[in-house]
């Protein structure tokens, strides 16, 4: 519907109570007044991304109980760059017949506000994903008709309110990733409430700064209990046989084994541990498809009827076991695997993410991981100690995002395949023994972000002779090709043609992780101000150049100054010589500069210190001999006058050989009387006056 003009929607009949326009790719403004209209009781423009509007400070249609304007482009006082921004507006509670209430994935502000709980007819309240602060209002209570409560992702902080779990109709809570606290007494009895909830169906609380040690026998009462999770705490769990020990012995829940509705089970990173008991295969009666015991102390046997299972950073130990056909999500990195990767986990082309990263699997890659699965997004095998070849079956179609196979002890060239996996984003081949040149065919894959062969056997140039016009590496952000031995100038091409580095969006970026949803979370190593760190989130504005510890030759290309959002660049120990281009003054966001170890000359660009580059220290240009200039102790000369003007550059070399003849003045003396000899003998006395007049006035 996008050739219909929101303007011819403003004649609209006051009879009217509906209006759904959602997903139509409308264009321009929404009309004011049909937020007027005396008899509205619903309207749904969500996922019109490029429809703009404002909401009305006053006067909304007061039999209005239905609003989704999520995935639009409303803007005005309560919203910029696309993100509702401000506090949540008190006349929203004017709409007393309101029933859903949904505000998530914004960026609004400040505290709920009291007044908000006398919408008494609300049964769906959501404010998840925003930045709303202080304590979770005492009112909720008066909320009777309240069935989802999901205030998740903010900085709310305090307890959890005793009267939210007196609502009769509340079965999902959501209250996550805040900052919510609770001593044991607090916490136990806040529990014991929300126990009291046999409707209950959704209880999430992770991510928050609760403590105490949790009495398992509460969950016995939710029989109707789906999903669990309270990951990212400080809890401890106990049996109830063990509750009164001092120091109970902390075990997997066994209680849990009742719980035969439950489809959703998270439990990360608290202290769980022992065996996994062999009765969670039949947990939740088939229905458990998620289940999340990642971060705690667990080891033995794996529960198969899943379809997506999550134990990476526990102490799992032997060979690696094959799931089941069916399963989507297989996390098993930071564990003690051992031995080979049997090819029999080929069989099971349904897995989207596979993650054995961090183990002690050894052997050959099975050349089948290249195209068993259709399905397969991440596959992640870093951190183990695999030896051979890249398997080369990459085959058409492929939907790999992530491949990533650092540190291991791989050989033999880049598999010519790759090319076929046109939606990859992470390639990180990084720390193996790769023995091959530069693969100038990646640049085909329009969508590569981050692209790290650190560490390697990789030699030649970085070049490519094409006659295509091509725009290559579109979306690079990291670029990494350090310790290798690549020579040659630096890739201008490359650098020209960079332009997710070219864009300085900062101000309008909503903070964003490379990943797989929720599920997986892309990382890689990167080299900071000397130290090499793993970042184990990739933000989607970190962007990064190092071409460090290379025999990389020729200048620094001016380009590099037009890459506005680079935040690392790192040349260093490498054979770069001539000036530094004053271009790299454009820098403004680099938090990160080496250009040491290189036959650099000339002044540091002033443009460089007045920006952020004056705190970087002296080790930045270190290594340099012909540099000089702040932030370096080393002062230039100023050029003498006496030297002749012929051509610029020519009297800059001689400038710099004078440097040479007068460090050896002394001794060299009759030497020079006796070339002056032969020059005047030759009846071409004028250059050695001027040369003899220079000296004399230098040493003046």
């Amino acid at each position: 519907m996008s050739t219909v003009s929101p303007h011819s929607l403003s004649n609209l009949s006051s009879s009217l109570a509906s209006l759904s326009l959602g997903s139509c790719l409308l264009k321009g403004r929404f009309p004011d007044n049909i937020f007027h209209q005396p008899n509205l009781q619903k309207l749904n423009l969500g996922f019109n991304i490029n429809l703009t509007g404002v909401f009305p400070k006053s006067n909304w249609s007061s039999p209005l109980s239905f609003v989704n304007v999520s995935f639009t482009n409303f803007d005005g006082e309560l919203s910029a760059y696309n993100y509702f921004t401000g506090s949540i507006p008190s006349s929203l509670s004017n709409l007393q017949q309101l029933r859903h209430l949904t505000l998530r994935d914004n960026s609004l502000t400040g505290e709920i506000p009291d007044i908000f709980f006398n919408l008494t007819q609300l049964s769906l309240f959501e404010v998840s994903w925003n930045r709303l602060s202080g304590p979770i209002p005492t009112h909720a209570s008066r909320l009777k008709n309240l069935v989802t409560l999901s205030l998740g992702s903010n900085l709310l902080n305090g307890t959890i309110p005793s009267g939210l779990y007196t609502l009769p109709l509340l079965n999902n809570i959501d209250l996550s990733c805040n900052q919510l606290t609770g001593n044991i007494e607090k916490f136990q009895n806040s529990l014991r409430s929300i126990f009291e909830l046999e409707n209950l169906t959704d209880l999430v609380l992770s991510s928050n700064n609760l403590s105490g040690v949790l009495e398992l026998y509460m969950f016995a009462k939710l029989e109707n209990l789906q999903i669990l999770d309270l990951s990212q705490n400080s809890l401890s769990l106990s049996t109830a046989f063990k509750a009164n020990s001092s120091f109970p012995k902390l075990e997997f829940p066994y209680i849990l084994r009742g719980q035969n509705q439950l489809n959703s089970l998270e439990l990360s990173a608290n202290k769980i541990r022992g065996e996994i008991p062999a009765w969670l295969w039949e947990l939740g009666m088939g229905n458990l498809t998620f289940l999340n015991l990642s971060h705690n102390f667990l080891k033995g046997q794996l529960p198969w009827n899943l379809q997506y299972l999550d134990l990476h950073s526990n102490f799992i130990e032997g060979s690696l076991p094959i799931p089941p056909f069916g399963m989507t999500l297989f996390l098993m990195s930071n564990n003690k695997l051992s031995g080979e990767i049997p090819r029999s986990i080929c069989d099971i082309g349904t897995i989207e993410v596979l993650d054995l990263s961090y183990n002690n699997l050894s052997g050959k890659i099975p050349e089948c991981l290249g195209n068993f699965s259709i399905n397969l997004h991440v596959l992640d095998l870093r951190k183990n100690i695999l030896h051979g070849k890249i398997p080369g079956t990459f085959t058409e179609g492929s939907n790999l995002r992530t491949l990533n196979l650092n540190y291991n002890g791989l050989e033999g060239p880049v598999p010519r395949s790759l090319i076929n996996c046109t939606l990859l984003e992470i390639l990180d081949l990084g720390n193996n023994k790769i023995n091959d040149t530069f693969p100038y065919w990646l640049e085909n894959l329009s969508k590569l972000q981050v692209l790290v062969l650190r560490s390697n056997n990789f030699h030649g140039s970085v070049w490519h002779s094409s006659d295509r016009d091509n725009s290559y590496f579109p979306m690079l952000r990291i670029f990494d090709l350090s310790s290798n031995r690549f020579s040659g100038p630096l890739p201008t091409r490359y650098f020209e043609n960079l332009n997710a580095m070219m864009i300085n969006g900062e101000s309008i970026k909503k903070l964003n992780y490379m990943g797989e949803k929720l599920y997986y979370q892309d990382s890689v190593e990167v080299t900071l101000k000397g130290r090499d760190i793993i970042l184990e989130k990739i933000i989607t504005t970190f962007t990064s150049i190092d071409f460090s510890q290379n025999y990389f030759d020729g200048e620094i290309p001016k380009v590099i100054g037009e890459l506005q959002s680079l935040r690392l660049l790192n040349l260093s120990r490498n054979s770069l010589k001539g000036l530094i281009p004053s271009s790299l003054g454009n820098l403004t966001l680099l938090e990160s500069l080496d250009l040491s170890s290189n036959k650099l000359v000339g002044h540091i660009p002033s443009q460089l210190v007045r920006n952020q580059f004056n705190t970087f220290s002296n080790d930045s240009f270190g290594g340099n001999l012909g540099l000089c200039g702040l932030p370096l102790m080393k002062k230039c000369e100023e050029p003498s006058s006496s030297v002749f003007h012929d051509d610029e550059d020519h009297n800059k070399s001689n400038r710099f050989n004078w440097k040479v003849i007068m460090t050896g003045y002394g001794c060299g003396l009759l030497l020079g009387l006796f070339i002056g000899y032969t020059v005047f003998s030759t009846g071409k006395p004028q250059w050695f006056l001027r040369m003899i007049k220079s000296i004399l006035g230098k040493s003046e």
